[in-house]
């Protein structure tokens, strides 16, 4: 009879350092809105008090709600953007039996492996060549560029 090896072991270090490695990353994230209700200016423990005044001055001032409001239209858009471009370059991926089809899908995930502020800094300069400038389409064209390869990775 052989005998059998723990498939489990070390897991729980592996666990931990996972779970330690999420609070870390994650916990600055979620004290955020923690600090948006503190009464001071200051986003430092112990906290104030409690107040909405920061909020009122969001919905109050316009350039602050303009603001807001452009950065839900483009994100909105960008989102329907790059999932409408990730499930057609996804399916082509599966489906898609031609050299050409290999190559739409190999460039769509090439900007994953290209630093941001590579491909940040290539865009601007793009657009300005094009004549876009920086517009609210150029900023949604960005925007899909940089979510199409994880898209189309989750869409596969």
């Amino acid at each position: 009879m052989s005998a059998r090896r723990d498939t489990n072991a070390g897991g729980g270090w592996l666990g931990l350092y996972v779970l330690g490695y999420l609070v870390f990353l994650y916990l600055p994230v979620l004290l955020i809105p923690l600090f948006s209700f503190n009464n001071s200016i200051q986003a430092a423990f112990p906290l104030q008090g409690f107040t909405l005044d920061w909020y009122r001055t969001l919905y109050g001032n316009p350039a602050l709600s303009g603001a807001l409001a452009n950065s839900l239209v483009i994100g909105v858009i960008a989102a329907s953007g790059a999932t409408l471009c990730g499930i057609t370059v996804s399916y082509m991926d599966l489906y898609g039996r031609s050299p050409l089809a290999a190559a739409i899908s190999a460039i769509a995930r090439l900007p994953i492996l290209i630093p941001g502020v590579i491909v940040g800094i290539s865009l601007l300069i793009l657009v300005n060549l094009i004549g876009l400038g920086p517009s609210r389409i150029s900023i949604v064209l960005g925007h899909i560029l940089v979510a199409l390869p994880t898209t189309v990775v989750v869409m596969r």
